[in-house]
């Protein structure tokens, strides 16, 4: 009996002791649920902002000459190139020969105009420090190409960087807009920026067929390369979701935006769409795409879930106000930082700015008609949607208000054009840009001195843009046993007023030979006999109740720019339709 007591006690003992300890451990777990709660509003805490200072650590008035020794390299590094084969191919010559961009093997070295200096980049060394390709995409069909210079590994960095890409801005007359875009850029505090330099270029051919000596290039523009160290630069995170649309208008796209571990995963269609230039896992974009589409989903719950209203609005507001029109669905990047939800967009190549002036000098029709105020955002989904938003109506209008009163004023950018003008010109006019400017020096000073004036012009555009019916897109024409059906999408118009549609059918793109014609129709249908063999052109306007009139969003592409609401289209030989494509 009292060895079962022992054991009864010793029991009760290890009951109490084991009761003590988990009590203790509960008390543990209360009071660190009493101390840490976990931040469930950091997404709408954060604002994506710049690093101002790294902008007053340099002066961007300087020109930075670099020296290019370029030579051919090895297979292995895809190097054994000559540097006239790298200036001989665009890339979609590329494209059809299915290989990579060739590179060459360079040696780079930084200084001024006496020769390179000491401790920069290149200095005193003799061996290859870089590989060098074309960069582009319309733009590597110019005589004269851009170029991505690649520093190797342990051979330094420039502006933190070892990627240095060089832009001619051939089709820009002034050489510096892209420029001037990223300086007016890195003074708004809702926008983030990059840093840009001029650079005096001298290249010397060391391989087959090169002259073997420094040769003037001219002018090139820097603009720092998006990727993981200049994000570090900026004092955003490294490790972030970072892509650059390259024609994207944030579409599902379900056959090809896919997870890159799915065995049907094409990472070459991929990135004709979207380029990964950070994490490449793409379940955040997915989900982010996957909402912007699902039309079951108010817009303002997506808006304030995948984005910030106040970036997507001043960004589009500097576009919209500096008419930038090629944004619609390129030339921008997102950037989604890891632990967070939402994107964020980024500026990239902005040499299509402020350019109203300069085109009517030179005869060419771009840019205009739909291409103008919110109107040019229309045929993306995304952008779309945040339209119909009034929410998103008032941040825009609120951005456009701010930055036309508070940054890209008439004095500001009078000084910076004046300045850079001052620098820039006397490249211009020399050997060899001389050779590929499209304005005559005269020319060049009534654009630099019309570019302020085009804010205000471009605000007007913006105000009257939402006085119109939005753009659409023209249904390629349906062979119906005997007859052709002609169509197009229907307008939207954001007052709610009747629209009628216009219909003309021609045989030329001026449509002085009218074969038929429908006017103030409610709905854009025709119905007419069937065309015999060849080319012809439609064209669908709309009228809403207040008389302003919108174009299609299909142009066709002449010698001295767009017809704006046209579709060509063919009858071939057995009597199908066929799609006119233009490739840009």
């Amino acid at each position: 009996m009292k060895k079962l007591i022992k054991i009864i006690c010793f029991l009760t003992a290890v009951s109490i002791l084991f009761s003590a300890c988990s009590s203790k451990q509960n008390v543990k777990e209360e009071n660190m649920e009493n101390t840490y709660k976990p931040d469930t509003n950091y997404n709408e805490k954060y604002k994506l902002r710049d690093k101002k200072d790294l902008y007053t650590a340099y002066n961007p008035e300087d020109v930075v000459t670099m020296y290019l020794t370029v030579s051919t390299g090895n297979e292995g590094e895809g190097t054994n190139h000559t540097w006239s084969e790298i200036n001989t191919y665009s890339v979609y010559d590329y494209d059809s020969m299915g290989v990579d961009r060739y590179k060459v093997e360079g040696l780079l070295q930084i200084g001024d105009e006496s020769g390179p200096l000491p401790g920069n980049v290149g200095y005193n060394q003799v061996s290859p420090n870089c590989t060098i390709q074309i960069r582009g995409q319309s733009s590597s069909r110019q005589p004269i190409k851009n170029y991505k210079i690649s520093l190797k590994d342990n051979k330094g960095t420039w502006m933190s960087n070892s990627t240095i890409p060089l832009n001619k801005h051939v089709n820009e007359g002034l050489r510096f807009r892209n420029k001037l875009a990223y300086d007016l850029i890195a003074g708004v505090e809702q926008m983030m920026g990059l840093r840009t330099k001029f650079v005096h270029l001298y290249v010397k051919d060391t391989t087959k067929g090169g002259n073997n000596k420094f040769t003037d290039y001219g002018l090139y523009t820097y603009v720092e390369q998006l990727n993981k160290k200049t994000l570090k630069a900026h004092g955003l995170d490294a490790n972030s979701h970072l892509y650059k649309i390259n024609e994207f208008e944030f579409y599902r796209y379900e056959d090809i935006i896919k997870l890159k571990d799915e065995p049907d995963f094409n990472e070459a269609a991929f990135e004709e769409l979207i380029e990964t230039k950070g994490n490449d896992d793409h379940k955040k974009l997915i989900k982010m795409l996957e909402d912007v589409n699902d039309f079951s989903k108010p817009i303002e719950d997506i808006l304030d879930k995948h984005f910030d209203i106040e970036n997507l609005s001043y960004w589009m507001a500097f576009h919209i106000l500096t008419g930038n029109a090629d944004t619609q669905n390129r030339n921008v990047y997102i950037y989604s930082p890891l632990n967070l939800d939402k994107w964020y967009f980024i500026s990239w190549d902005n040499d299509g700015c402020l350019n109203k002036t300069e085109y009517a000098l030179k005869g060419r029709v771009s840019y205009g008609e739909w291409e103008t105020g919110v109107s040019n955002y229309w045929g993306n989904v995304l952008y779309q949607r945040a339209l119909k938003s009034e929410k998103y109506q008032k941040a825009l209008e609120k951005a456009i208000n701010d930055l036309r009163k508070n940054y890209l004023t008439k004095d500001k950018i009078d000084a910076i054009s004046k300045r850079y003008s001052s620098i820039v010109k006397p490249y211009v006019y020399s050997y060899p840009d001389i050779l590929h400017t499209s304005l005559t020096p005269s020319q060049y000073d009534t654009v630099v001195k019309s570019l302020s004036a085009e804010i205000d012009t471009n605000y007007y555009l913006y105000k009257e843009s939402l006085k119109k019916s939005m753009p659409f897109f023209i249904d390629l024409p349906q062979k119906k046993g005997n007859k052709l059906i002609l169509s197009s999408e229907s307008s939207f118009d954001f007052n709610s007023e009747k629209i009628t549609y216009d219909m003309k059918l021609a045989k030329d793109v001026n449509f002085n030979n009218v074969i038929f014609s429908s006017e103030d129709v409610t709905l854009p249908v025709a119905e007419i006999n069937m065309l015999p063999r060849g080319q012809y052109f439609l064209k669908v306007t709309a009228t809403n109740e207040s008389g302003y009139t919108q174009t299609a969003f299909d142009y066709y592409y002449t010698d001295i720019g767009k017809k704006y609401g046209v579709k060509c289209f063919y009858i071939d030989a057995k009597g199908n339709v066929v799609e006119d494509v233009y490739e840009d």
